[in-house]
């Protein structure tokens, strides 16, 4: 029998209250068609200047970037098939090709590119401050890690039907991984040594009626421990308890990917339906990149 212990998972969850969109979202701030054109846009990702990052998983062949005043360039062509992307603490850019069955990372300015784990399909990373990588990896239901020193290893299997998505907490103590297959977020305790502890389905995705597949996919989190997950019925708000705060309607179908990004991360970036939109709030995102920190705590609401 299995006995769900979850015991502080991270710290905001001592603290946390009521947290409904109205903390995020901002009065007349609607979504903004930031770029469009493409098969299928994924990988979202930031950098500190608040550059944003995206790929074209079905006809691209690179990575593309928005500067926080929207204008688009080709960072890095030649790598098509990246569905995951994220910065590490060394400044360079590491990347799911799912297709070349590899992980690698690529370093700004050369573009040279380093292959850390090859013969598995990557779907999506989170890098932590340390250098370590976790990935998805969703026909094998597995969920990855690859330690700073490169040793790489599989940390968790089996639970989640076809795992996606994976965002940290601010602190960097708590993983999720969304399940495209299921209904439910998955968490995690993550240890010193970069292994996983009590695994639970820790929060509860809003379902199409007569379904429990959620097509969870791409997540984030915000300052606050807020996390955000894209999703068949829109872009879902949990709070550090894994309570559900609400659902951001998607100005497209079928968002895939979201990621904080533009002037002070305060800018939610969405890739769907071939498009990336973004829409400005009154949150803003965290750099996993940098040294962990403790969840903000919101301001009161007033009535």
């Amino acid at each position: 029998m299995r006995v769900w212990l979850f015991p502080l998972l991270c710290a905001g969850c001592l603290v946390a209250q009521d947290m409904p969109l109205s903390q995020v979202l901002v009065e007349g701030e609607a979504w903004q068609l930031m770029a469009e054109g493409y098969g299928f846009t994924d990988a979202c990702a930031a950098d500190a200047e608040g550059n944003f990052y995206f790929t074209d998983v079905k006809n691209g062949t690179g990575i593309f970037k928005l500067s926080p005043e929207g204008q688009l360039s080709v960072w890095r062509d030649g790598l098509p098939g990246i569905s995951g992307l994220q910065f590490g603490p060394d400044g360079k850019l590491y990347a799911c090709q799912g297709k070349q069955e590899r992980l690698i990372r690529i370093v700004p300015g050369s573009g040279e590119v380093e292959v850390l784990v090859t013969g598995v399909r990557p779907n999506d990373l989170v890098v932590n401050a340390f250098g370590t990588v976790f990935f998805t990896e969703t026909k094998t239901q597995q969920v990855h890690a690859v330690s700073p020193a490169g040793v790489h290893r599989v940390v968790h299997q089996g639970d989640i039907v076809r795992p996606n998505g994976i965002s940290l907490s601010p602190d960097q103590g708590t993983l999720i991984v969304s399940d495209h297959g299921g209904k439910h977020v998955w968490a995690f305790r993550v240890e010193s040594d970069g292994s996983l502890a009590y695994a639970q389905p820790y929060m509860t995705v809003v379902t199409p009626y007569g379904t429990d597949e959620s097509k969870g996919d791409g997540s984030t989190t915000d300052a606050f421990g807020r996390y955000y997950v894209t999703s068949e019925v829109g872009l879902q708000m949990f709070d550090p308890t894994g309570r559900l705060g609400g659902v951001i309607a998607s100005p497209a179908p079928k968002p895939v990917s979201v990621e904080f990004a533009g002037p002070g991360l305060a800018w939610i970036y969405l890739a769907a339906d071939g498009k990336i939109f973004r829409r400005k709030t009154a949150s803003h995102g965290v750099l996993f990149q940098s040294p962990p920190v403790p969840s903000l705590t919101p301001p009161a609401q007033t009535r």
